[in-house]
């Protein structure tokens, strides 16, 4: 799932980082690159208590539905991609599903361009369904 991100520095300070569409979502680090993984880590923690909570996942908001919120402003934006199987304590389960070899080879295909696994892909896409349904 991809989720946009803003950045801000203050004078003397470290890296903060923000995640618009979770909101309470934040985190930060020294350097930029510290800050980048640092976010993906909140961001799957985050994940985890909305699921464990009963949450829905969110559906995420293109970067310039953000820019009119004075709180973003002057930050640098940018994009954080997180895995939903790396979401931690949730647990795999083994399922066997039916669908059509040309819907297999598409899925895959679209998964191996995406970097994901069969697997993963298909679980990013019903939670996005899901979520985007819910917000709908």
């Amino acid at each position: 799932m991809r989720f946009p991100i803003v950045v801000h520095k203050d004078e003397g300070s470290s890296y903060g980082v923000t995640v618009p569409d979770l909101p309470g979502c934040f985190s930060g680090g020294d350097t930029l690159d510290d800050a980048f993984l640092a976010v993906q880590e909140a961001i799957l923690l985050h994940l985890e208590g909305m699921l464990v909570g009963g949450d829905p996942l969110p559906q995420t908001k293109p970067i310039e539905m953000h820019f009119s919120n004075a709180d973003y402003g002057g930050g640098i934006w940018g994009f954080v991609d997180v895995d939903l199987a790396d979401i931690p304590g949730d647990k795999t389960v083994r399922v066997n599903i039916t669908v059509p070899s040309r819907v297999l080879a598409t899925i895959d295909k679209q998964a191996k361009r995406d970097g994901e696994t069969r697997s993963g892909f298909l679980a990013k896409a019903a939670l996005e369904h899901i979520a985007a349904r819910a917000s709908g």
